[in-house]
């Protein structure tokens, strides 16, 4: 039981500590350094493609078939109320206030933050980061601010993207396989869905969820071990932790929006 001797404890607790303010400056460093990055286009150019288009395709069908599944469940819930032309709603509310950013933001962890994570880690056990600094060259400036600022815009707009494609499998199976009326499904989507409420909240999510996601997947890759096992670590790190916290974050966040 040495872990429970009082020393043991509160080492853990200060290197806890350490590490958190750790964190702390380094995203405010990241987020201090939104001008130079984007005077530097081409650099954040190649980091939203990169993380962008090539998580572009689990997205896109992630999102069809949630949205498959999604028509299909809510129908047979609505129908026992009667209430079978609101699927286009509660579809379209399903996925651009919760589904959309939460289950994009969760694929974004598994597709991108670990390639960031893997990157980062490969250039510090290859010793790229330390020639940087020998070089005086800012690691965090050229390396690190580009994927930081290219994952928090890419984040958005895959979101966006997820919930588009959702509603567009709700659509098929809901009116196309199951037969609800098509203007029905539509109209009750645009009389119910407001833009600021609804639509605002769930990008204001998404941003949270890519600021944190990416957050996550550079800090552990930059403080990761510089050998192959070390870098396996912080990829099955950074996929645990960015998960658990956008979780935790849906949960604060729809409590505060939705309780004003």
């Amino acid at each position: 039981m040495r872990w429970l001797q009082p020393s043991r404890v509160g080492y853990e607790v200060r290197r806890q500590l350490g590490d958190m303010g750790y964190a702390a400056r380094l995203l405010l460093r990241l987020l201090s350094l939104v001008g130079p990055t984007f005077r530097r286009g081409r650099l954040l150019s190649d980091q939203i493609h990169f993380l962008g288009n090539h998580s572009l395709a689990i997205i896109v069908v992630s999102g069809l078939f949630v949205g498959f599944v999604l028509g299909l469940q809510s129908y047979y819930v609505l129908q026992d109320f009667g209430s079978s032309e609101a699927v286009g709603l509660m579809v379209a509310l399903s996925l651009v206030r919760e589904l959309g950013p939460v289950v994009a933001a969760l694929l974004f962890a598994g597709r991108a933050g670990t390639s960031l994570t893997a990157g980062i880690g490969l250039m510090k056990a290859g010793e790229q980061l330390a020639a940087m600094e020998m070089m005086a060259v800012d690691p965090i400036r050229r390396v690190l601010a580009p994927r930081f600022w290219g994952g928090v815009i890419a984040m958005p707009m895959l979101a966006a993207v997820f919930s588009a494609v959702g509603i567009v499998g709700g659509w098929l199976v809901a009116v196309k396989l199951i037969g609800v009326d098509e203007g029905a499904f539509w109209s009750q989507m645009q009389n119910g869905v407001d833009v600021w409420d609804d639509v605002g909240n769930g990008m204001i999510k998404s941003v949270v969820f890519g600021i944190t996601v990416t957050f996550v997947a550079l800090l552990q890759g930059y403080e990761c071990q510089p050998t192959p096992e070390g870098v396996s670590r912080a990829t099955t790190r950074t996929v645990v932790m960015a998960s658990l916290a956008v979780l935790g974050l849906d949960f604060v966040m729809t409590a505060m929006m939705f309780s004003i």
